[in-house]
Parts: structure tokens; sequence; C-alpha cells
């Protein structure tokens, strides 16, 4: 059985450009198991940016974030499929039912971080 570290520390490796120290739309994109253009949306970007201007200081910042909450999340539920399940499916009734994936969108990855936090001390938000 793979431990939740080993498995989030692939994911985090597979998310990774190549031979720079920047994150991969790509890689990000397919780990989350959402399209280009989701991606793109959620960034804030247009989707060619992905493909053109995969340095760009927004994009990469966007990427950062949303590997902060998976690994946020990776840590309170060991099943990496299950966590990225609950990131982008599961309505959090105190952020007015919105998914973690959409407070990382509305640039809130503190509170999402601090919601699966408190998840992982006992807490249900």
């Amino acid at each position: 059985m793979m431990m939740a570290g080993a498995a989030f520390a692939d994911v985090l490796a597979s998310a990774r450009e190549p031979g720079t120290s920047r994150f991969s739309a790509t890689g990000v994109a397919n780990a989350l198991g959402i399209r280009f253009q989701d991606l793109a949306a959620l960034a804030g970007v247009h989707r060619n940016t992905l493909r053109t201007h995969p340095e760009s200081p927004r994009l990469q910042s966007v990427l950062r974030d949303l590997m902060r909450v998976l690994s946020a999340a990776a840590a309170v539920q060991p099943d990496t499929e299950r966590a990225f399940f609950m990131v982008k499916n599961e309505p959090i009734p105190a952020f007015r039912h919105k998914t973690l994936l959409q407070l990382v969108q509305d640039g809130r990855t503190d509170d999402a971080i601090g919601y699966l936090e408190s998840i992982g001390a006992g807490f249900v938000g």
C-alpha cells in the first residue's frame, strides 16, 4: 500500500515542468483531471497562455496555490484520488457551498487550506 505522502509526492513530481523550477500547466490539469480551458479560466489567463507563456507569473502563482491546496487535502485524506475529488467537487457550507477549487479561483487559497487544516484537527466546517 502506498503512503499518502508518497502518492502526493508523485503528483507533485508529475506537475513539474521538466528541466525547470516551475509547474507544468499540462501536468497540473492532468493531475486534477480538468480541461486546459478550465485551468485557464481558473487562473484568469487566456487558454493559449498555458501553452505559449507557461512562465506567466499569474499562471504560476495559481498553479502553486492549487498544489498547496492539493497538498493540504492529501494530508487530510490519505487517498489522493479522494482528496482531489474533494477539492474539485465537495461544496463547503461554511463558504457558501463553494468548492475548494472555487476558493482558489476567488483568491482564497489560505481560507481553503485553513479549512482543510481544521478538518485534519477534527473540526467540521
